[in-house]
């Protein structure tokens, strides 16, 4: 809880990866800091992407070479900030010659290679599918393709890391506290804060309010701010499923369609293959989105027309879904609806700034905080320059950005470890990793299993240091064990948080060093 009757610089609102980006450069900057997300961190949209960090390509399409330019240049900064979240990843785009012509794929590819800085990624080029292993998954009427490349992330621990960086150089972050009201004076804004627990609520004060709430934007304005703004969302619906993998190479796949989009196959979590994702107008219940039988057909019916493997709804074994806030444009294809942002800053005269960010996508999240605190600059000052362009994300200080060498380096100095437990603490956590094993030298070290190869001492610093308080914060958005959590591990793990409870974020209880 923050202090009642506490002032800051900035409020910020929300807790997705625009939220924490934000609340990351403006604590860095020198600025005081509090965020404040109604539910746990990257809970919805944030966690409900394809889990790319990429340019754009289907973006050249509709000629928004600006966006794509901007996200293959923040591409190659985040694959240097976060290696361990963000890994290299081979796009095989099948030529369907009744789709897209050859030279048209050429040239886009020419461009996405050379329209952003490119240092840490191999070039484009063309394959045989006849004798390329990415060819045998795939039905023979697919005689060549293009290869490009992007990057695979972690999404919501891309947010986390974001989070517990603005936290580290003092910003306060309150998980599940939403923002019930706020009154504007001439000089700050008075916030009121309400805990989903039932606690009482607080008030505090802040020079500055950011709405970074993702589609929630507009509500916010209107029913915590009592605000009209002159922007208008379209709400996205995307949709994913998983079903066991459809190839055993390292390769993804970019399929295109017969309705012109583009649905990606990727390896994920080595048992699984990803696939999305749709497009769909949505207008529901922000807090209820789900898949819908339809999107499980589309999808299944966009990698049946490509894979010899077929693949019916029967064999989804996840599905997830989110909903994008895009800038209303005259695109009567939500496809074609741009991916970029708007940032609107109210800061007139004689009335405390409040700043909006509407739209936005994972990959351009950093360079989209950098531009927010820059507006800000003026009505609020910032003592220190921009600094996160060269700065690594908390366990992304890797030296040259080689997973690779760190991931067998730590390997090496704890060779008690078993392997897959040893490459997953090497990816979710990077260097901090070694702040989670601080003093184990065997299994036993690490307390006892609660199943699924989670242990005491993960679930302890995840309570202690991410705020982590449910099994589905532990088990989908810090650790990725979800997927293979057993009920039993579902069971045993919300048994010991409860009873962790009352001292996980302070350390009465838990022992956070």
């Amino acid at each position: 809880m923050a202090e009642e009757g506490a002032a800051y610089d900035l409020l910020v609102v929300g807790g997705g990866i625009n939220g924490v980006g934000i609340a990351r450069d403006a604590v860095g900057r020198g600025l005081s800091v509090l965020l404040c997300e109604q539910d746990d961190l990257a809970a919805h949209t944030s966690s409900a992407s394809t889990k790319l960090i990429h340019g754009g390509l289907r973006y050249l399409e509709h000629y928004e070479f600006g966006l794509v330019r901007k996200a293959l240049q923040e591409r190659e900064v985040l694959l240097r900030a976060a290696p361990h979240l963000i890994s290299p990843l081979r796009f095989v785009m099948p030529h369907v010659s009744t789709l897209r012509p050859a030279w048209m794929m050429r040239l886009g590819l020419f461009l996405y290679d050379h329209l952003g800085k490119r240092e840490l990624l191999p070039p484009s080029e063309s394959i045989d599918l006849r004798s390329h292993p990415a060819g045998a998954p795939l039905k023979p009427r697919a005689k060549s393709a293009f290869v490009y490349s992007d990057g695979l992330v972690d999404d919501a621990r891309l947010v986390l890391v974001n989070a517990l960086d603005a936290a580290e150089r003092g910003a306060r972050i309150l998980t599940r506290t939403r923002l019930e009201s706020a009154e504007r004076g001439r000089l700050h804004w008075q916030a009121t804060l309400r805990p989903a627990d039932g606690g009482p609520p607080h008030s505090v004060r802040a020079r500055c309010i950011v709405n970074a709430t993702g589609p929630w934007v507009t509500n916010v304005l209107r029913s915590s701010l009592r605000i009209e703004s002159r922007r208008h969302l379209r709400a996205a619906k995307g949709s994913h499923i998983a079903v066991p993998k459809l190839f055993e190479h390292g390769y993804a796949y970019t399929l295109q369609n017969q309705d012109k989009r583009i649905v990606f196959a990727i390896p994920y979590q080595s048992d699984y293959t990803l696939i999305g994702t749709t497009d769909v107008e949505y207008s529901d219940d922000l807090a209820r989105v789900s898949i819908a039988e339809e999107e499980v057909s589309y999808l299944c019916a966009a990698v049946n027309a490509h894979f010899v493997r077929q693949v019916s709804p029967s064999d989804v074994v996840w599905s997830y879904s989110g909903v994008r806030p895009l800038l209303e444009d005259e695109a009567n294809d939500l496809s074609a609806v741009t991916r970029d942002y708007e940032l609107e800053l109210d800061a007139g005269e004689g009335k405390a700034p409040l700043l909006s960010v509407f739209g936005g996508k994972l990959t351009t999240y950093r360079r989209l905080a950098e531009e927010a605190i820059a507006l800000l600059q003026g009505p609020l000052g910032a003592p220190k320059p921009a600094w996160t362009s060269g700065a690594p994300l908390p366990g992304g200080d890797i030296p040259g950005a080689d997973f690779g060498r760190f991931q067998r380096q730590l390997e090496q100095r704890h060779a008690w470890l078993p392997a897959p437990l040893a490459s997953r603490y090497a990816r979710a956590y990077g260097t901090r990793a070694e702040k989670l094993l601080a003093g184990a030298q065997s299994l036993a070290d690490l307390g006892t299993e609660i199943g699924d190869g989670l242990y005491e001492v993960e679930a302890t610093y995840l309570a202690c240091y991410e705020w982590a308080q449910t099994a589905e914060d532990v088990l989908w958005r810090r650790s990725k064990l979800g997927l293979n959590a057993s009920p039993d591990t579902v069971r045993r793990l919300d048994q010991w948080l409860t009873a962790n409870a009352a001292g996980a974020a302070s350390g009465r209880t838990l022992q956070c060093a």
